[in-house]
């Protein structure tokens, strides 16, 4: 071997311990790649946050429409109240909800931290019930809760360090190993089916308990498919949908029903649409 193979050799050996160590049960019960810390996820999140939603407010885009934002901050405070009592530490999250007014976008996200959109094309297109409004968002809540922003960001910066690692890196890919990129990048990113299913459990099971039918969670991926034909809508993009996906979550719904038929109150969180103001709010009862 010549001394540069040698040398690559050594640092792709390095690397691959590193990952080792960086492995640690995640909420969900299984082992997860941390080289981002969920605080890191956070903070680094916080900024893409600042930035997505600084460019929608930018071109206009945010929904100031009255009606609109209740709904959706209705249903979210619901959800958030049950995300709360399954992970107690999230109480402490900058919980929100903002809506972007893009008729072609089919999309919604919460970032690490509680940080959520939703795109007014999902609402528009699916004509979408609050049930299955509640799918989306308790799906999208579960990714936060479960860590998998940490995660995806993890997974980009280990390809990255390959590449470095092996010498294939360009100056420019070199210099996406940053926080804020990072956080971009996590978000972007294809959740693993894994990562979807776990997704699709907590986040039916978050709706149920918030006082949403879970049949809502089949309903609302037979109308994501039928929006799809030749051009999937970008929640498909970063949220795979195999063949089985409805079945599952079909599956699951006599599960879920003494969730959503209890009796009582259901708790409710205090929603704002300024992250820093929702700092530290605790959930209180309807």
């Amino acid at each position: 071997e010549s001394p540069m193979q040698v040398k690559a050799r050594i640092a792709v050996v390095a690397l691959v311990a590193a990952l080792v160590a960086a492995c640690a049960t995640g909420p969900s019960g299984r082992t997860q790649l941390m080289l981002v810390s969920e605080q890191q996820a956070i903070s680094a999140s916080r900024q893409a946050y600042v930035q997505e939603i600084g460019k929608a407010k930018q071109e206009g885009k945010l929904v100031t429409d009255p009606r609109l934002l209740k709904r959706v901050e209705v249903i979210t405070a619901r959800l958030v109240a049950q995300a709360i009592v399954m992970r107690p530490d999230s109480a402490k999250w900058e919980w929100s909800v903002q809506v972007i007014d893009d008729p072609k976008t089919v999309n919604a996200w919460c970032m690490a931290g509680g940080r959520m959109a939703i795109y007014t094309g999902l609402i528009q297109k699916l004509d979408a019930t609050d049930d299955e409004l509640a799918q989306v968002m308790g799906h999208e809540i579960s990714h936060a809760l479960l860590n998998h922003t940490a995660e995806r960001m993890s997974m980009a910066m280990a390809a990255q360090l390959g590449a470095i690692a092996t010498g294939v890196a360009t100056e420019s890919s070199a210099n996406m190993v940053g926080a804020a990129a990072l956080a971009q990048v996590g978000l972007l990113l294809p959740n693993s089916r894994q990562s979807e299913a776990e997704a699709d459990r907590v986040g039916i099971e978050i709706a149920a308990k918030a006082g949403y039918d879970p049949h809502a969670a089949v309903t609302l991926w037979q109308k994501m498919a039928k929006a799809g034909g030749k051009a999937p809508p970008q929640f498909l993009s970063t949220h795979p949908s195999p063949a089985n996906r409805q079945q599952a979550l079909a599956a699951l719904v006599p599960q879920m029903m003494p969730y959503y038929e209890q009796k009582g109150p259901r708790p409710v969180y205090a929603m704002s649409a300024a992250p820093a103001a929702a700092a530290g709010q605790k959930a209180t009862l309807n």
